[in-house]
């Protein structure tokens, strides 16, 4: 059995691959070559913490397997970072444990690969202007994946918190681009992509907030009763998803499908947009949504593709298990 520890993550895989691998998948499971078993999440009476267990099988690359972590939010007063996972896989052909993997830097890679892979295939082709909602640890990533994929001149960002807003101004001064503290209404104004990356259970981005053609990545609604964007805006947008049966139960569209605003059959896979069987947008003027709900098979795509890195260059820990 293969352990990939943590601390070693960091050298195996970049944000080029982790794009590669969830636009795989996604992939595949439009195509029904791979598919997510149900997801157990729950709150656990200790800590304040949540936590579960996502999995799936991809037939295509073989990936069998399961992420098990959650949510921890006293965390950071410890010097953790609040979410905490594991990442293990199973050989398909025998059952056996193939590899045990760290899996925090990977959800956060991949996490950033899903919202950037809905930004190229659903943004406006001329986006300028990257609007951030959330400045939390994973909006540094989501930036950066996001940067990657259309030609931004500047960011302006807003947080429930804005002395965290730092960490969006650092990341913009990273990558070499102007940012700017904004309103919520600034935000939908001006941004043309909007990435929304918080631990919200109420609306934050409203349905009169958002002016002319945009793209939306809805990151933050992973559990029942979060919410992060207005249902009439849900409503009103193109919406796309990485799963529906997550999209209506725990994804950003169980709002507008509990108040009846929409139906399952009005959500579009994105793997059908990367495979050429859904157009996706059609003029640059459309409001364009994807609800990342944060998909098994995703963690799964990454972590095989560190192992295999991992046992190619000699820096896996091969144990009898």
């Amino acid at each position: 059995m293969i352990i990939v520890p943590e601390a070693a993550i960091g050298d195996l895989i970049t944000p080029a691959q982790a794009f590669d691998a969830v636009e795989k998948v996604f992939a595949s499971m439009s195509r029904r070559s791979a598919y997510n078993f149900p997801v157990i999440r729950e709150a656990i009476g200790h800590a304040d913490a949540l936590y579960g267990f996502k999995s799936g099988f991809d037939r295509d690359s073989l990936a069998l397997g399961l992420k098990s972590g959650g949510y921890w939010p006293g965390n950071a007063d410890k010097g953790l970072t609040n979410h905490q996972s594991t990442v293990f896989l199973f050989d398909a052909d025998t059952g056996k444990c193939r590899a045990i993997v760290g899996g925090n830097l990977l959800t956060a890679l991949r996490t950033a690969a899903a919202s950037a892979v809905s930004i190229k295939h659903l943004a406006p082709k001329g986006a300028k202007v990257l609007g951030m909602i959330g400045a939390g640890h994973q909006s540094a990533f989501q930036m950066r994946a996001a940067v990657d994929q259309r030609d931004f001149d500047r960011v302006i960002g807003w947080n429930y918190h804005p002395e965290m807003l730092s960490r969006l101004a650092d990341t913009a001064a990273e990558l070499g681009l102007p940012f700017e503290q904004a309103s919520l209404e600034q935000i939908g104004a001006e941004a043309d992509v909007i990435i929304s990356i918080t631990s919200s259970t109420a609306p934050i981005l409203m349905d009169a907030h958002v002016k002319g053609g945009t793209h939306i990545a809805c990151m933050g609604t992973d559990t029942k009763g979060k919410q992060e964007v207005d249902a009439a805006l849900v409503a009103r947008a193109m919406r796309f998803t990485d799963e529906i049966a997550q999209s209506i139960s725990i994804g950003e569209c169980q709002h507008a499908i509990s108040a009846g605003l929409i139906t399952e059959a009005d959500i579009g896979e994105l793997g059908n947009v990367i495979n050429g069987d859904d157009p996706g947008r059609q003029t640059d003027d459309e409001v364009t949504l994807f609800d990342g709900t944060g998909v098994g098979l995703q963690d799964l795509a990454v972590a095989a593709s560190v192992v295999e890195f991992a046992m190619e260059n000699g820096v896996a820990l091969d144990v009898d298990f």
